[in-house]
């Protein structure tokens, strides 16, 4: 195991009604003005942009607001975003949805207490040094964005998709109550499944280092995720199972499963990340398609490792038979599987891994993932 230092300054509120104190806990953190930060009419056809209206008023919290984040975000709004916190005096973002709004929110924290332009942070021209706090009540669970420092933007105008990360847009409070989530459709149930899996799998497979103990906690939140999913689809009303899942997808990227592994990397995101800035696809179903691919090819890197994924998940003692069966439950659950089910012509297989070479060359990848690397994988989906 290697050294690690381990810090996550998020406080979790978990359970029925919490959104109801969103107010009460922004007035105790000495806040008197947010903005706040939604997507489209889901949270007022459910009631939920009321009760937090209310809850605002409630604790005298004055508001902007800033609606219309899509799933796959966009610079443009975070723009629009930090224009409005710069100009109102805003001391805190709230973001209410899922985690493409956390991640505006995220991003619109870090820009508003910077002169420059915010796109600098994601092609590292910039470091943060400073954010406003953020707090988020969450409808859905997927990224883990509720309690981590990372955000992921599309820059509409370079169709480029690319992250930040740092301790400072952590959020300081998030709500998860997972009645906010029933409402979830059955695909984007399977699509945040996928991504979980995928926070799980990146380092699980790509360490040079990775402890046994690490290696249980990515194979009890697989297998949780698995488990969960199943009985949702069946039942979407089942809060026990909608909770456990909502907490598991947090444990998945909150900084706890890395923690003394060494040498991991996050290919099948980056990778994904050209699909959602080209052709606008759901991040989770991209990921679905993506995964199987990207296992097929890699797998000799670490055999043993697959070997042990295929034992303790499907409790197979072959490598090849555990991708097979993963890639089938995906379809299983709904989630596409090949890029012709995303509507992505063998031709754009070019420009895809173009596209994802110049995110591997930010992430110190480039060398490894070339362009005839990634378009050799993309041909395996």
């Amino acid at each position: 195991m290697n050294d690690f230092t381990y810090y996550n300054p998020t406080k979790i509120e978990f359970g029925k009604g919490k959104e109801n104190n969103i107010g009460a806990y922004i007035k105790a953190s000495g806040i008197q003005k947010i903005l706040l930060v939604y997507g489209g009419g889901s949270i007022k056809k459910t009631g939920l942009y009321e009760r937090i209206i209310t809850s605002l008023k409630k604790s005298n919290i004055e508001f902007e607001e800033l609606s219309g984040v899509v799933s796959n975000p966009l610079l443009s709004k975070v723009n629009e975003g930090i224009a409005l916190a710069k100009n109102h005096g805003i001391q805190a973002v709230l973001g209410v949805g899922g985690g493409s709004v956390a991640d505006s929110a995220k991003s619109i924290a870090a820009g508003a207490k910077y002169d420059g332009d915010v796109w600098d942070f994601f092609i590292n021209k910039a470091k943060i040094a400073d954010a406003l706090p953020v707090f988020t009540v969450m409808t859905l669970s997927a990224t883990a964005s509720e309690m981590n420092g990372n955000a992921v933007i599309i820059n509409d105008e370079t169709k480029q998709k690319y992250s930040i990360a740092s301790v400072l847009v952590n959020p300081k409070i998030s709500i998860i109550n997972p009645e906010l989530m029933a409402t979830v459709s059955q695909d984007y149930l399977a699509y945040s499944a996928v991504d979980i899996i995928a926070h799980s799998i990146e380092v699980y497979f790509t360490a040079t280092v990775h402890p046994h103990f690490n290696s249980r906690i990515v194979e009890s939140i697989i297998k949780t995720v698995m488990e969960t999913t199943e009985i949702l689809i069946k039942n979407p009303a089942d809060y026990d199972a909608r909770a456990e899942f909502a907490w598991t997808a947090i444990q998945a990227l909150n900084g706890l499963t890395p923690a003394g592994t060494g040498g991991g990397s996050f290919p099948n995101h980056m990778i994904e990340h050209a699909l959602s800035a080209l052709y606008n696809v759901p991040h989770g179903a991209g990921l679905a398609v993506v995964i199987p691919a990207w296992m097929k090819w890699y797998k000799a890197n670490n055999i043993a490792q697959f070997q042990r994924f295929a034992k303790e998940i499907f409790n197979t003692q072959d490598a090849d038979e555990g991708i097979i069966k993963l890639e089938n439950w995906f379809a299983k659950i709904g989630a596409p599987v090949t890029l012709a089910q995303l509507n992505i012509p063998r031709e754009g297989i070019t420009a895809l891994a173009t596209n994802a070479n110049a995110l591997a060359s930010v992430w110190g990848l480039g060398d490894f993932y070339t362009q005839e690397v990634i378009a050799e994988i993309l041909k395996k989906a």
